[in-house]
């Protein structure tokens, strides 16, 4: 086995859309830096497939045309143009997604399944940046005070790679967590999840809106339509993991279950055939402000908790906290600092700036999830008043207005016609 000193001037974990996102805005920045990938591209990675809108503006701030690449890919990328929210009782309430689009874009947002969105942001790396080893694996992390140093194995190589800053986007259960002495995320903050692909299932938006019904058996939960290209949908269910443990749930059974005795779900399942296997994950949440940086290196995506608890979304932030990752590393890099302070100022509270407002609201609306007559209630009232299904609609499009959400007088407007 021979061995081998390589250095760069960052070293990302992960060539997911965390990482990547990271690389992308390194290499305009011009940085060279190192990638390590545990496994091989193409891969799958069991997710519900749903692309935002902020996947896009990240996407189309890297550079506008690999956005309008991917609406051309139809049999891979699928224009998404809205969301369906389903309540206990069965009614729903749809709504629009609002963003401007730019020339050549179908939607504000899209589906597509990881393994091939995932493929096509790996296909987008800077080589002229970025040094790209697959297969990597990862055998120990050290955060020296010269900088991080990683040791790594491929094709019966190993490697000594030095670095004076580390990203993590190796997931919640990855090593760098684990190595930069992260106390383990608390089971309060995971929602599991099980995904399959479907072909054959009925009654889709026309505008492939994206479908979370939270059924009564789902919660606080809920389960998801993700329309897909060539007939096919992304079907789901995920539940918060302390009441999957309370209650025994195997989420895998009841999932089946619900598509075959709800009589919301049922009929458009009757002529449906599941592809391949029910896969499951565990999703860390971003349920409340948690330090993801320190000395040499900040996290990233599911390595810093940062799914959405409310939708499960989460390639939207991960790829948001690869790009500011990025930006902090270039400052970092200019100034030749790297200590705790320095990056918790210039990622952290950045971060946490822009997204936590958010964050905190989804928190508080899967609460909210555990009151289903208040849900019910709600969504009742949509239906009878065309301004408040605008004024709802206009809620998930406008951080400033979902906060209203979070707030009684809000419901005791609904509740005295106001």
């Amino acid at each position: 086995m021979t061995n081998r000193d390589i250095s760069t001037s960052v070293v990302i974990i992960g060539a997911g859309p965390a990482g990547v996102g990271t690389s992308m805005f390194l290499s305009i920045a011009g940085i060279p830096h190192v990638i390590l990938e545990k496994e091989t591209f193409p891969r799958d990675k069991v997710c519900g497939d749903g692309i935002s809108g902020k996947s896009a503006h990240v996407i189309r701030s890297a550079n506008p045309e690999w956005l309008q690449e991917i609406f051309r890919q139809p049999e891979t990328h699928t224009p998404s143009n809205g969301i369906i929210f389903a309540a206990p009782n069965g009614k729903q309430l749809t709504i629009p997604y609002g963003e401007q689009l730019k020339p050549g874009e179908l939607a504000a947002g899209f589906t597509s399944p990881r393994l091939a969105f995932d493929n096509f942001l790996f296909s987008k790396i800077d080589h002229q940046h970025a040094t790209v080893y697959q297969d990597a694996k990862v055998n120990s992390i050290e955060n020296t005070a010269a900088g991080p140093v990683v040791h790594f194995q491929q094709n019966g190589t190993t490697f000594k790679l030095n670095a004076p800053l580390l990203i993590g986007a190796d997931g919640d259960k990855g090593m760098t967590r684990k190595a930069l002495g992260h106390e383990k995320i608390a089971a309060e903050s995971y929602t599991v999840g099980v995904r399959g692909y479907y072909t054959g299932v009925t009654g889709m938006h026309e505008r492939n809106y994206i479908e979370l019904h939270f059924l009564d058996e789902m919660l606080p939960g809920y389960f998801w339509i993700f329309p897909l290209s060539n007939g096919m949908a992304n079907v789901g269910a995920a539940i918060e993991a302390e009441t999957v443990k309370r209650r025994k749930i195997n989420l895998r059974e009841l999932m089946l279950k619900t598509i075959k005795s709800n009589d919301t779900i049922r009929r458009r399942f009757e002529g449906a055939s599941l592809m391949g296997k029910i896969q499951g994950c565990a999703l860390p949440l971003a349920m409340n402000r948690k330090p993801i940086s320190g000395n040499n290196y900040m996290l990233t995506g599911d390595a810093a908790s940062l799914i959405d608890p409310f939708s499960g979304e989460g390639i939207g932030n991960a790829l948001y906290s690869g790009m500011l990752a990025a930006k902090a590393a270039v400052a970092a890099l200019e100034k030749d600092t790297y200590d705790q302070n320095f990056l918790k100022e210039a990622y952290d509270d950045v971060l946490y700036k822009r997204l936590g407002g958010e964050m905190k609201i989804s928190a508080t609306l899967l609460r909210l999830c555990k009151y289903p007559w208040l849900f019910n209630f709600v969504v009742n009232k949509a239906h009878k008043s065309p301004e408040l299904s605008k004024t709802i609609s206009c809620m998930f499009t406008d951080i400033d207005l979902r906060d209203q959400l979070r707030k009684p007088s809000f419901y005791a407007k609904i509740l005295l016609n106001k």
